[in-house]
Protein backbone atom coordinates (compact mmCIF):
# COMPACT_ATOMS: atom_id res chain seq x y z
CA UNK A 1 0.00 0.00 0.00
CA UNK A 2 1.61 3.45 -1.19
CA UNK A 3 2.60 5.50 1.68
CA UNK A 4 -0.39 8.19 1.87
CA UNK A 5 -3.06 5.51 2.09
CA UNK A 6 -1.22 3.64 4.56
CA UNK A 7 -0.71 6.98 6.76
CA UNK A 8 -4.81 7.87 6.43
CA UNK A 9 -5.95 4.56 6.99
CA UNK A 10 -3.94 4.86 10.12
CA UNK A 11 -5.75 7.73 11.21
CA UNK A 12 -8.72 6.20 10.51
CA UNK A 13 -7.66 3.28 12.73
CA UNK A 14 -6.64 5.63 15.52
CA UNK A 15 -10.18 7.34 14.89
CA UNK A 16 -11.91 4.07 15.54
CA UNK A 17 -9.82 3.26 18.23
CA UNK A 18 -10.98 5.70 20.30
CA UNK A 19 -14.65 5.02 19.90
CA UNK A 20 -15.42 7.07 17.05
CA UNK A 21 -16.92 6.50 13.00
CA UNK A 22 -14.58 7.18 10.53
CA UNK A 23 -14.39 6.74 6.37
CA UNK A 24 -12.35 7.87 3.52
CA UNK A 25 -14.59 9.98 1.59
CA UNK A 26 -14.94 12.48 -1.33
CA UNK A 27 -12.57 12.63 -4.48
CA UNK A 28 -10.13 9.86 -3.23
CA UNK A 29 -13.16 7.68 -2.69
CA UNK A 30 -13.85 8.15 -6.40
CA UNK A 31 -10.32 7.88 -7.69
CA UNK A 32 -10.22 3.99 -5.92
CA UNK A 33 -13.49 3.07 -7.70
CA UNK A 34 -12.44 4.31 -10.69
CA UNK A 35 -9.28 2.44 -10.40
CA UNK A 36 -7.17 5.89 -10.30
CA UNK A 37 -4.62 6.75 -7.91
CA UNK A 38 -5.72 9.50 -5.43
CA UNK A 39 -3.61 12.93 -4.94
CA UNK A 40 -4.94 12.72 -0.90
CA UNK A 41 -6.83 11.01 1.29
CA UNK A 42 -9.59 12.73 3.13
CA UNK A 43 -11.21 11.44 6.05
CA UNK A 44 -14.58 12.03 7.82
CA UNK A 45 -16.02 11.24 11.40
CA UNK A 46 -18.70 11.79 13.61
CA UNK A 47 -15.92 12.69 16.12
CA UNK A 48 -16.21 16.66 16.72
CA UNK A 49 -12.93 18.85 16.35
CA UNK A 50 -12.06 18.91 20.05
CA UNK A 51 -12.23 15.12 19.93
CA UNK A 52 -10.00 14.72 16.92
CA UNK A 53 -7.57 17.30 18.62
CA UNK A 54 -7.78 15.18 21.33
CA UNK A 55 -6.55 12.31 20.05
CA UNK A 56 -4.12 13.70 17.65
CA UNK A 57 -2.89 17.06 19.56
CA UNK A 58 -0.60 17.97 16.74
CA UNK A 59 -3.94 18.85 14.73
CA UNK A 60 -3.69 22.37 13.01
CA UNK A 61 -6.94 23.76 13.73
CA UNK A 62 -6.97 26.65 10.72
CA UNK A 63 -10.31 25.24 9.97
CA UNK A 64 -11.99 23.91 13.01
CA UNK A 65 -14.95 26.70 12.56
CA UNK A 66 -16.23 25.10 9.76
CA UNK A 67 -15.66 21.23 11.54
CA UNK A 68 -12.30 20.45 9.80
CA UNK A 69 -8.76 20.01 11.20
CA UNK A 70 -5.57 18.95 9.32
CA UNK A 71 -3.73 15.95 10.56
CA UNK A 72 0.05 17.03 9.74
CA UNK A 73 2.01 13.95 8.34
CA UNK A 74 5.72 13.31 6.74
CA UNK A 75 3.57 12.17 3.62
CA UNK A 76 1.22 15.56 3.63
CA UNK A 77 -1.97 16.99 5.65
CA UNK A 78 -4.54 14.29 5.93
CA UNK A 79 -7.90 16.74 6.07
CA UNK A 80 -10.39 15.30 9.17
CA UNK A 81 -13.85 16.65 8.59
CA UNK A 82 -16.71 16.44 11.33
CA UNK A 83 -20.06 14.97 9.71
CA UNK A 84 -22.12 17.98 8.92
CA UNK A 85 -26.15 18.23 7.60
CA UNK A 86 -27.66 20.73 5.08
CA UNK A 87 -27.34 24.09 6.30
CA UNK A 88 -28.04 27.96 5.08
CA UNK A 89 -25.85 29.22 2.76
CA UNK A 90 -25.95 33.06 2.69
CA UNK A 91 -23.37 33.92 0.14
CA UNK A 92 -23.50 31.09 -2.69
CA UNK A 93 -20.64 29.79 -0.85
CA UNK A 94 -20.05 29.65 3.02
CA UNK A 95 -22.59 28.19 5.56
CA UNK A 96 -24.16 30.78 7.55
CA UNK A 97 -23.70 27.99 10.29
CA UNK A 98 -22.05 24.46 11.05
CA UNK A 99 -24.76 21.69 12.03
CA UNK A 100 -22.48 18.26 12.66
CA UNK A 101 -24.28 15.47 12.14
CA UNK A 102 -24.32 12.02 13.49
CA UNK A 103 -24.67 9.64 10.98
CA UNK A 104 -22.37 9.28 7.59
CA UNK A 105 -25.43 8.81 5.71
CA UNK A 106 -26.45 12.71 6.08
CA UNK A 107 -23.10 14.46 5.58
CA UNK A 108 -22.99 12.73 2.47
CA UNK A 109 -26.74 13.95 1.04
CA UNK A 110 -24.97 17.54 1.50
CA UNK A 111 -22.25 17.05 -0.74
CA UNK A 112 -22.17 17.92 -4.22
CA UNK A 113 -21.70 14.90 -7.22
CA UNK A 114 -22.77 11.49 -6.71
CA UNK A 115 -19.64 10.64 -7.84
CA UNK A 116 -18.27 12.47 -4.85
CA UNK A 117 -20.25 11.59 -1.76
CA UNK A 118 -18.86 8.00 -1.60
CA UNK A 119 -17.86 6.44 1.73
CA UNK A 120 -14.49 3.78 2.18
CA UNK A 121 -13.60 1.75 4.90
CA UNK A 122 -9.83 1.16 4.24
CA UNK A 123 -10.07 -1.33 7.50
CA UNK A 124 -12.56 -4.01 5.65
CA UNK A 125 -12.28 -2.89 1.69
CA UNK A 126 -15.73 -1.43 1.56
CA UNK A 127 -17.51 1.38 0.04
CA UNK A 128 -20.52 2.55 1.16
CA UNK A 129 -22.49 4.70 -1.49
CA UNK A 130 -25.95 6.18 -0.15
CA UNK A 131 -26.47 8.40 -3.32
CA UNK A 132 -25.82 5.90 -6.56
CA UNK A 133 -22.50 7.39 -6.86
CA UNK A 134 -21.22 4.09 -7.96
CA UNK A 135 -23.60 3.21 -10.85
CA UNK A 136 -23.38 7.19 -12.47
CA UNK A 137 -19.36 6.34 -12.34
CA UNK A 138 -20.14 3.24 -14.69
CA UNK A 139 -23.00 5.25 -16.57
CA UNK A 140 -20.38 8.13 -16.80
CA UNK A 141 -22.57 10.68 -15.84
CA UNK A 142 -22.31 14.02 -13.54
CA UNK A 143 -25.18 14.27 -10.75
CA UNK A 144 -25.73 16.67 -8.20
CA UNK A 145 -26.73 14.97 -4.56
CA UNK A 146 -30.47 15.81 -4.59
CA UNK A 147 -32.14 18.94 -6.48
CA UNK A 148 -29.32 21.28 -8.75
CA UNK A 149 -30.67 24.49 -8.19
CA UNK A 150 -30.31 23.66 -4.71
CA UNK A 151 -26.94 22.44 -4.73
CA UNK A 152 -25.66 24.83 -7.32
CA UNK A 153 -27.56 27.92 -4.80
CA UNK A 154 -25.33 27.10 -2.40
CA UNK A 155 -22.21 27.57 -4.15
CA UNK A 156 -22.43 28.69 -7.73
CA UNK A 157 -18.83 27.35 -8.28
CA UNK A 158 -20.15 23.76 -8.13
CA UNK A 159 -21.52 24.76 -11.64
CA UNK A 160 -17.84 25.17 -12.84
CA UNK A 161 -16.53 22.16 -11.01
CA UNK A 162 -19.56 20.23 -12.90
CA UNK A 163 -18.04 21.00 -16.07
CA UNK A 164 -14.61 20.06 -15.04
CA UNK A 165 -15.74 16.83 -13.84
CA UNK A 166 -17.11 16.22 -17.36
CA UNK A 167 -14.39 17.22 -19.07
CA UNK A 168 -11.78 15.08 -16.88
CA UNK A 169 -13.65 12.00 -16.71
CA UNK A 170 -15.52 12.28 -20.10
CA UNK A 171 -18.86 11.99 -18.64
CA UNK A 172 -21.82 13.37 -19.79
CA UNK A 173 -23.82 16.15 -17.70
CA UNK A 174 -27.63 15.05 -16.13
CA UNK A 175 -29.96 16.96 -17.83
CA UNK A 176 -31.06 18.44 -14.61
CA UNK A 177 -27.87 19.22 -13.96
CA UNK A 178 -26.63 21.06 -17.82
CA UNK A 179 -30.60 22.79 -17.17
CA UNK A 180 -30.01 24.09 -13.82
CA UNK A 181 -26.23 25.47 -14.73
CA UNK A 182 -28.26 27.42 -17.76
CA UNK A 183 -30.78 28.63 -15.43
CA UNK A 184 -28.05 29.82 -13.10
CA UNK A 185 -25.01 30.48 -15.54
CA UNK A 186 -25.00 34.64 -14.97
CA UNK A 187 -24.95 33.63 -10.81
CA UNK A 188 -21.29 32.98 -11.49
CA UNK A 189 -20.21 36.37 -10.83
CA UNK A 190 -21.32 36.04 -7.40
CA UNK A 191 -18.25 33.39 -7.05
CA UNK A 192 -14.61 35.45 -6.45
CA UNK A 193 -12.45 35.84 -9.85
CA UNK A 194 -9.52 33.27 -7.64
CA UNK A 195 -11.68 30.28 -7.02
CA UNK A 196 -12.91 31.26 -11.03
CA UNK A 197 -9.42 31.16 -12.40
CA UNK A 198 -8.35 27.97 -10.75
CA UNK A 199 -11.53 25.95 -11.98
CA UNK A 200 -10.94 27.56 -15.94
CA UNK A 201 -6.91 26.37 -15.37
CA UNK A 202 -7.93 22.98 -14.54
CA UNK A 203 -10.16 22.52 -16.90
CA UNK A 204 -7.28 24.02 -19.40
CA UNK A 205 -4.61 21.49 -17.71
CA UNK A 206 -6.51 18.14 -16.53
CA UNK A 207 -6.72 16.82 -19.81
CA UNK A 208 -9.87 17.30 -22.75
CA UNK A 209 -9.41 20.87 -22.30
CA UNK A 210 -11.49 20.69 -25.99
CA UNK A 211 -14.38 19.26 -24.09
CA UNK A 212 -14.42 21.21 -21.20
CA UNK A 213 -15.02 24.24 -23.27
CA UNK A 214 -17.30 23.07 -25.71
CA UNK A 215 -19.49 21.89 -21.94
CA UNK A 216 -18.94 25.59 -20.77
CA UNK A 217 -20.70 27.17 -24.02
CA UNK A 218 -23.19 24.41 -23.69
CA UNK A 219 -23.91 25.57 -20.51
CA UNK A 220 -24.12 29.03 -20.92
CA UNK A 221 -20.82 29.67 -18.37
CA UNK A 222 -18.43 30.60 -21.22
CA UNK A 223 -20.43 34.13 -22.33
CA UNK A 224 -20.29 34.62 -18.36
CA UNK A 225 -16.40 33.99 -17.61
CA UNK A 226 -14.87 34.31 -20.87
CA UNK A 227 -16.89 36.48 -23.08
CA UNK A 228 -14.01 37.50 -25.37
CA UNK A 229 -13.36 33.82 -26.32
CA UNK A 230 -17.39 33.37 -26.89
CA UNK A 231 -16.72 36.27 -29.39
CA UNK A 232 -14.89 33.77 -31.53
CA UNK A 233 -17.54 32.32 -32.63
CA UNK A 234 -18.56 32.50 -36.74
CA UNK A 235 -15.55 34.77 -37.00
CA UNK A 236 -14.07 33.66 -40.26
CA UNK A 237 -10.91 33.27 -41.40
CA UNK A 238 -8.89 32.79 -44.87
CA UNK A 239 -9.82 29.59 -45.73
CA UNK A 240 -5.95 29.46 -47.79
CA UNK A 241 -4.20 29.84 -44.59
CA UNK A 242 -7.34 28.18 -41.90
CA UNK A 243 -9.17 25.20 -43.81
CA UNK A 244 -10.79 24.31 -40.41
CA UNK A 245 -12.81 27.26 -40.11
CA UNK A 246 -13.50 29.97 -37.51
CA UNK A 247 -11.84 31.12 -34.78
CA UNK A 248 -13.65 29.29 -32.46
CA UNK A 249 -13.34 25.99 -34.30
CA UNK A 250 -9.49 26.49 -34.58
CA UNK A 251 -8.74 27.30 -30.88
CA UNK A 252 -11.18 24.33 -29.86
CA UNK A 253 -8.23 22.33 -32.29
CA UNK A 254 -5.18 23.64 -29.99
CA UNK A 255 -7.08 22.97 -27.10
CA UNK A 256 -7.74 19.42 -27.92
CA UNK A 257 -3.91 18.72 -29.06
CA UNK A 258 -2.39 20.18 -24.95
CA UNK A 259 -0.96 17.21 -23.39
CA UNK A 260 -0.94 18.17 -20.03
CA UNK A 261 0.70 21.27 -20.67
CA UNK A 262 1.74 24.09 -17.78
CA UNK A 263 -0.85 26.66 -17.15
CA UNK A 264 0.87 29.43 -19.13
CA UNK A 265 1.09 27.12 -21.89
CA UNK A 266 -2.53 26.52 -21.90
CA UNK A 267 -4.08 30.10 -21.51
CA UNK A 268 -1.55 30.93 -24.15
CA UNK A 269 -3.24 28.60 -26.55
CA UNK A 270 -6.61 29.28 -25.21
CA UNK A 271 -6.17 33.26 -25.61
CA UNK A 272 -3.47 33.63 -28.85
CA UNK A 273 -6.39 35.27 -31.39
CA UNK A 274 -8.26 36.70 -28.60
CA UNK A 275 -7.94 40.19 -31.10
CA UNK A 276 -9.20 38.66 -34.19
CA UNK A 277 -12.85 39.59 -33.35
CA UNK A 278 -12.23 43.14 -33.13
CA UNK A 279 -9.73 43.65 -35.58
CA UNK A 280 -12.01 41.30 -38.06
CA UNK A 281 -12.30 43.24 -41.67
CA UNK A 282 -13.30 41.96 -45.42
CA UNK A 283 -11.05 44.31 -47.83
CA UNK A 284 -9.53 42.48 -50.89
CA UNK A 285 -9.64 39.26 -48.13
CA UNK A 286 -10.42 38.85 -44.20
CA UNK A 287 -7.49 40.82 -42.61
CA UNK A 288 -7.11 40.75 -38.60
CA UNK A 289 -5.10 44.19 -38.82
CA UNK A 290 -2.81 44.27 -35.67
CA UNK A 291 -4.83 41.58 -33.95
CA UNK A 292 -1.60 40.42 -32.23
CA UNK A 293 -1.30 43.33 -30.32
CA UNK A 294 -4.59 43.88 -29.67
CA UNK A 295 -4.41 40.66 -28.34
CA UNK A 296 -1.99 40.69 -25.51
CA UNK A 297 -3.77 43.75 -24.36
CA UNK A 298 -7.16 41.63 -23.86
CA UNK A 299 -5.04 38.68 -22.64
CA UNK A 300 -3.36 40.97 -19.88
CA UNK A 301 -6.76 42.19 -19.04
CA UNK A 302 -8.33 38.75 -19.08
CA UNK A 303 -5.51 37.53 -17.07
CA UNK A 304 -5.26 40.59 -14.18
CA UNK A 305 -9.28 39.93 -14.17
CA UNK A 306 -8.83 36.34 -13.05
CA UNK A 307 -6.24 37.31 -10.49
CA UNK A 308 -3.42 35.35 -12.28
CA UNK A 309 0.49 36.33 -10.63
CA UNK A 310 2.24 38.97 -12.54
CA UNK A 311 4.85 36.36 -13.64
CA UNK A 312 1.84 33.94 -15.11
CA UNK A 313 0.65 37.01 -16.87
CA UNK A 314 3.68 38.26 -18.38
CA UNK A 315 4.49 35.25 -20.06
CA UNK A 316 0.73 34.31 -21.34
CA UNK A 317 0.87 38.18 -22.87
CA UNK A 318 4.42 37.54 -24.53
CA UNK A 319 2.72 34.25 -26.19
CA UNK A 320 -0.01 36.01 -27.52
CA UNK A 321 2.21 38.85 -28.64
CA UNK A 322 5.08 36.65 -30.53
CA UNK A 323 2.97 33.66 -31.45
CA UNK A 324 2.67 34.91 -35.40
CA UNK A 325 7.05 35.81 -35.05
CA UNK A 326 7.57 32.16 -36.26
CA UNK A 327 6.20 32.82 -39.76
CA UNK A 328 9.19 35.03 -40.33
CA UNK A 329 11.80 32.45 -38.48
CA UNK A 330 13.82 31.85 -41.76
CA UNK A 331 14.56 35.10 -42.58
CA UNK A 332 15.76 36.36 -39.61
CA UNK A 333 19.37 37.53 -38.88
CA UNK A 334 21.14 34.72 -36.88
CA UNK A 335 21.07 37.04 -34.24
CA UNK A 336 17.33 37.65 -33.74
CA UNK A 337 16.90 34.06 -34.01
CA UNK A 338 19.25 33.03 -30.98
CA UNK A 339 17.60 36.29 -29.08
CA UNK A 340 14.46 34.32 -30.12
CA UNK A 341 15.49 31.01 -28.87
CA UNK A 342 16.48 32.26 -25.65
CA UNK A 343 13.17 34.04 -24.91
CA UNK A 344 12.47 32.82 -21.16
CA UNK A 345 9.56 29.42 -21.56
CA UNK A 346 10.59 29.49 -25.41
CA UNK A 347 9.80 25.71 -25.02
CA UNK A 348 6.17 26.88 -24.42
CA UNK A 349 6.35 29.62 -27.78
CA UNK A 350 7.34 26.35 -29.56
CA UNK A 351 4.65 24.15 -28.32
CA UNK A 352 1.61 26.81 -28.89
CA UNK A 353 3.29 27.40 -32.59
CA UNK A 354 3.33 23.44 -33.28
CA UNK A 355 -0.46 23.54 -32.09
CA UNK A 356 -1.29 26.42 -34.29
CA UNK A 357 0.01 24.67 -37.38
CA UNK A 358 -1.57 21.37 -36.90
CA UNK A 359 -4.49 23.06 -36.28
CA UNK A 360 -4.50 25.26 -39.31
CA UNK A 361 -2.46 24.70 -42.49
CA UNK A 362 -0.40 21.60 -41.11
CA UNK A 363 3.03 22.81 -42.17
CA UNK A 364 5.69 22.23 -39.28
CA UNK A 365 8.87 23.90 -41.47
CA UNK A 366 9.44 26.89 -38.94
CA UNK A 367 8.93 24.49 -35.94
CA UNK A 368 11.45 22.05 -37.20
CA UNK A 369 13.86 24.93 -37.37
CA UNK A 370 13.84 26.16 -34.73
CA UNK A 371 13.60 23.28 -32.67
CA UNK A 372 16.32 21.92 -34.45
CA UNK A 373 18.46 25.18 -33.73
CA UNK A 374 17.66 25.35 -30.02
CA UNK A 375 18.80 21.50 -29.99
CA UNK A 376 21.97 22.24 -31.72
CA UNK A 377 23.25 25.48 -30.35
CA UNK A 378 25.35 25.15 -27.18
CA UNK A 379 24.17 26.85 -24.37
CA UNK A 380 27.44 29.76 -24.35
CA UNK A 381 26.36 30.72 -27.93
CA UNK A 382 22.38 31.22 -27.40
CA UNK A 383 23.90 33.33 -24.40
CA UNK A 384 27.40 34.06 -24.26
CA UNK A 385 29.19 36.45 -22.32
CA UNK A 386 29.54 40.41 -22.65
CA UNK A 387 32.24 41.39 -24.44
CA UNK A 388 31.72 44.92 -23.90
CA UNK A 389 29.90 47.11 -21.22
CA UNK A 390 29.04 50.45 -20.78
CA UNK A 391 32.25 51.26 -18.64
CA UNK A 392 34.33 49.63 -21.89
CA UNK A 393 32.65 52.35 -23.71
CA UNK A 394 33.10 55.09 -21.44
CA UNK A 395 36.85 54.17 -21.25
CA UNK A 396 37.21 54.25 -24.81
CA UNK A 397 36.28 57.50 -25.40
CA UNK A 398 32.07 57.70 -25.77
CA UNK A 399 30.09 59.52 -23.67
CA UNK A 400 27.74 57.94 -22.01
CA UNK A 401 23.74 58.35 -23.51
CA UNK A 402 21.07 56.92 -25.62
CA UNK A 403 23.71 55.52 -27.89
CA UNK A 404 24.78 53.12 -25.81
CA UNK A 405 22.43 51.03 -26.20
CA UNK A 406 22.05 50.58 -29.71
CA UNK A 407 26.50 50.61 -29.84
CA UNK A 408 25.78 47.18 -27.22
CA UNK A 409 23.35 45.70 -29.25
CA UNK A 410 25.08 46.48 -32.28
CA UNK A 411 28.12 44.40 -30.53
CA UNK A 412 26.29 41.13 -29.44
CA UNK A 413 24.58 40.85 -33.17
CA UNK A 414 28.28 40.61 -34.18
CA UNK A 415 28.75 38.08 -31.86
CA UNK A 416 25.71 36.26 -32.15
CA UNK A 417 26.37 36.04 -35.94
CA UNK A 418 30.08 34.19 -35.41
CA UNK A 419 31.82 37.90 -36.48
CA UNK A 420 33.64 38.56 -33.51
CA UNK A 421 34.60 36.51 -30.41
CA UNK A 422 37.35 38.86 -27.95
CA UNK A 423 37.06 42.67 -26.94
CA UNK A 424 38.95 43.62 -29.25
CA UNK A 425 37.04 42.66 -31.95
CA UNK A 426 34.34 44.76 -30.46
CA UNK A 427 36.55 47.70 -30.06
CA UNK A 428 37.47 47.37 -33.51
CA UNK A 429 33.61 46.97 -34.51
CA UNK A 430 32.24 49.91 -32.53
CA UNK A 431 35.07 52.45 -33.95
CA UNK A 432 34.48 51.59 -37.53
CA UNK A 433 30.86 51.70 -36.56
CA UNK A 434 30.62 54.57 -34.22
CA UNK A 435 33.42 56.80 -34.49
CA UNK A 436 34.24 59.15 -31.56
CA UNK A 437 33.21 62.72 -32.12
CA UNK A 438 35.03 65.69 -31.28
CA UNK A 439 33.24 67.86 -29.28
Amino acid sequence: MEKKRQTATDIVQRIRGGGFTAYFVGGCVRDIVMGRKPIDYDVATDATPAEIIKLFPESLTVGAQFGVVLIPREEGNVEVATFRSDGRYADGRHPVEVQYAKSAEEDVRRRDFTINGLLYDPLKDKVHDYVGGQADIRGGKIRTIGDPYRRFGEDRLRMLRAVRFAARFDFALDPAVSEAIRALASEIHLVSAERIRDEILKILTEGRARLGFELLDATGLLREVLPQVKAMQGVEQPPEFHPEGDVWIHTLMMLEGLQRPTATLALGVLLHDVGKPPTFSVRERIRFDNHVEVGAKMAEEICRRLRLSSRDTERVVELVRHHLRFKDFPQMRRSTQIRFLRMEGFEEHLELHRLDCLASHGMLDNYHLAKKMLEEIPPEEIKPPRLLSGHDLIRAGYAPGPEFKKILQAVEDAQLEGKIQTKEGALHLIRGNFPLTNT
